[in-house]
């Protein structure tokens, strides 16, 4: 399994890999939202690939305040690989180096397997705050 920063041309394997994954859709889910976010300073968009296919993806940012994680997703042939625990760790280097004293991680509750994963990973479920989200258009 090789790792590497995601490029413009990926946005169509990011999107099927998100999708084979059973990621939630948003309305950032595009080939535009996604090559924008791979030109970013301070965005590390990261993928797994394993013989030429991208089998994972995370998204680290830093705004300055706190790191976040956005998209960690495992294609289903390749949980339980290590791949997760491969691109997080790089995120977090990326992080740490921009200078991230917190992280924070959005985690779907209905995805049980995500939930343990980042347990597990020493993520702790910050039951202090919510998340409120408004759709623009």
């Amino acid at each position: 399994m090789q790792l590497r920063n995601a490029t413009a041309e990926d946005a169509e394997s990011i999107l099927a890999l998100w999708k084979a994954a059973d990621a939630t859709p948003s309305v950032t889910d595009s080939v535009e939202a996604i090559r924008h976010a791979v030109a970013r300073p301070q965005v590390a968009f990261l993928l797994a690939i394993e013989d030429g296919v991208v089998v994972g993806s995370v998204m680290a940012a830093f705004d300055g305040w706190r790191g976040n994680i956005y998209r960690l997703a495992t294609h289903p042939g390749h949980r339980r690989r290590g791949v997760a625990r491969a691109l997080m760790s790089k995120a977090e280097e990326a992080l740490i180096g921009w200078g991230a004293r917190r992280i924070n991680a959005l985690v779907e509750n209905t995805h049980p397997d995500a939930v343990g994963f980042w347990s597990s990973f020493g993520y702790l479920d910050d039951r202090r705050i919510s998340r409120y989200v408004r759709t623009l258009t």
